[in-house]
């Protein structure tokens, strides 16, 4: 059943056009993603569906009678409202009912009560509250009376994930769902959304969320539609293959156009007398000839600047805000090369331990230690304000007219845009004009020009496409100074840091050796033996009262045996999968099966751990 078409689809900003007569459908229970590189209109065209943008032309039609429910990347949350105000400000019916039945309640109105309760008892909306509140607990947003003007970055995402969420659309668009979320949370919406009968279609550039829930990948490519139906790995299979095919295309057409471009020049005058047919063919193949499909680089050749024996080290520090504590007594010393990762919960202090490492916050104890020939790097996840009405060059040029590189070359503002995927005819663009990931994109820059050798960067990823990642990536993978992560990306965090502070909170610091996934993987490990030594302790507390419990069958019991070996098999497996995803020597046709063997041993895992609860509680 087809719940979106999308019909000749063309939209433009002034002389920017941004896509043109696309056309695709979605399908009830489809999960769809829309990959494209930043500004090629991801945004704009999620509006446009919503009739939040007016598009040039074409035509957008829903079923009718859907529930649709959109999350932005940026919602508009009233600062003055509590957390239970803004979760019942939610234009769905049933939560309307259920709001004007207790303020009838709370002001004693008895015609209110009476007209409100007929309003939720025909909407069957009783039950609605009770919704809420599973929801907000489960989002870690328990003390519903806190105002949205104190919340942080990730609780007010919270928040809107919430007020999307408690709408149980048939038809849920999310533009980058995992922004500002920490790990617990992306894992949890991840699970959620992979279970959900809800049809789906959003923008993100977390891969393992790609490869996890979607079915089909939407590619905006050169203001075109390509659409594959089939999950992440499958796109980039499918994405190679068109790419080779492009390029044998181009590579026919251009030495087709040298042999008519010889017959176009040949007895000018004559011109007039030519074939019209054969013209105007050649006019065809030219335009395919002229296409370029060289795939863009992000190929940073900045100078740095080398590191002394001593870089960095922290002694006894101590840091509080008020009475919530957020580093007690935390000793480290760092290395060459070090390769650090941080996480934790939002709210746990990640962010505040960055800017107490460079000086921009002070210290409550203890003494921080900088080497003299340490230049920090230092990428915010808030982003600078700009001066809109300047142009995109202006805002380098600012930093430096001229970037000093190896060897005593150097390069220009101009020849750095264009190093940062900010081709020619957009370094007089005006900062307004940018897209969220091209801001990040000129952000990071105007960092890395700075020639840093020790950098720190706090969630680099947000708003990047997956292609600007890819090559980033490769570019930290050769940086050869020190370097501090802080991101939600579990992707990039795998394959960037090879050790760990974990935050937990109350000023607690577990330093981990490996990446994120290997602490994951121990942190599953130690929730399962919690939960087991639980069920240990309370089945010996309510053994005497139990008069007659039901036991396990001879089937059960061999299957419970079996369920614990297979567990362990099958998280070897995922490790080993993992590996394989992370390595950057691994093959194309490596990443693809991994990627497709990873969900199934994951959905395995899940399934087999379901069971194994199931059958302790008779053990």
């Amino acid at each position: 059943m087809n719940y979106l078409s999308v019909e000749e689809l063309t939209k433009s900003f002034g002389d920017r056009l941004i896509f043109e007569d696309l056309s695709f459908g979605i399908n009830q229970g489809e999960k769809v993603a829309i990959v494209a590189k930043n500004g090629s209109g991801k945004t704009t065209l999620l509006r446009c569906l919503l009739g939040q943008e007016t598009a040039d032309s074409g035509r957008v039609v829903f079923r009718n009678d859907l529930r649709i429910a959109f999350l932005e990347q940026s919602d508009e949350l009233n600062p003055k409202n509590t957390i239970l105000e803004e979760v019942f400000s939610h234009d769905l019916p049933e939560l309307q009912a259920v709001k004007k039945y207790n303020t009838a309640m709370r002001l004693k109105d008895e015609e209110a009560i009476e007209s409100s309760f007929e309003a939720v008892t025909e909407l069957n909306a009783w039950n609605i509250e009770v919704q809420v509140n599973q929801i907000l607990s489960t989002l870690k947003l328990e003390d519903t009376d806190q105002v949205i003007g104190k919340l942080s970055g990730g609780q007010k995402k919270r928040v809107a994930l919430a007020k999307v969420l408690i709408s149980e659309p048939d038809f849920l668009i999310l533009d980058e769902p995992t922004n500002h979320l920490d790990l617990d949370m992306i894992e949890w919406l991840e699970s959620y959304l992979s279970k959900s009968s809800a049809t789906i279609l959003m923008v993100t550039h977390d891969r393992y969320f790609l490869e996890v829930i979607c079915n089909s990948i939407i590619e905006l490519e050169d203001q075109t539609i390509y659409k594959y139906n089939g999950n992440f790995s499958y796109y980039l299979e499918k994405r190679a293959e068109r790419q080779e095919q492009l390029a044998a295309t181009i590579d026919k057409a251009r030495n087709q156009f040298r042999r008519e471009l010889e017959w176009m020049r040949r007895q000018p005058k004559a011109r007039g007398t030519k074939q019209k047919a054969r013209k105007d063919a050649y006019y065809d193949i030219k335009k395919v000839a002229k296409q370029n499909i060289d795939e863009d680089e992000l190929d940073i050749p900045v100078k740095m600047e080398r590191l002394g024996t001593k870089i960095l080290e922290l002694h006894h520090v101590r840091k509080s805000y008020g009475d919530k504590v957020i580093l007690d007594d935390l000793s480290y010393v760092f290395k060459r090369k070090e390769r650090l990762g941080i996480v934790g919960p939002n709210g746990s202090g990640k962010t505040t331990f960055l800017k107490t490492l460079i000086g921009l916050e002070g210290i409550d104890g203890g003494k921080i230690v900088r080497g003299e020939t340490v230049i920090f790097g230092y990428y915010d996840q808030e982003l600078p304000e700009y001066d809109e009405d300047k142009k995109v060059i202006e805002v380098i040029r600012d930093v430096a007219d001229f970037i000093p590189l190896e060897k005593g070359r150097q390069m220009s503002a101009a020849q750095f845009l264009e190093k940062f995927l900010f081709p020619r005819d957009m370094h007089f663009n005006f900062v307004r004009k940018l897209s969220g990931g091209e801001r990040r994109r000129l952000h990071l820059m105007t960092v890395l020009m700075k020639n840093p050798n020790f950098l720190i960067l706090d969630e680099p990823t947000n708003d990047l496409d997956i292609f600007v990642m890819s090559v980033l990536e490769d570019y930290l993978r050769e940086f050869q100074g020190c370097l501090i992560v802080v991101s939600h990306d579990r992707y990039f965090m795998d394959k960037m840091v090879d050790h760990l502070f974990v935050f937990s909170g109350d000023g607690d610091v577990k330093d981990i050796l490996g990446n994120y996934n290997n602490y994951r993987e121990e942190l599953i490990k130690d929730q399962r033996e919690e939960r087991k030594e639980e069920r240990e302790s309370k089945e010996v507390q309510t053994k005497a009262a139990i008069t007659e419990k039901r036991k396990l069958t001879y089937k059960e019991q061999q299957e419970y045996k079996s369920l614990e070996s297979e567990l362990a098999k099958l998280e070897n497996e995922k490790a080993e999968l993992t590996q394989v995803l992370s390595n950057s020597a691994s093959s194309s046709e490596d990443l693809i099966q991994a990627g497709e063997r990873l969900a199934q041993v994951v959905s395995a895992i899940d399934t087999k751990t379901d069971r194994w609860l199931e059958l302790s509680e008779f053990v």
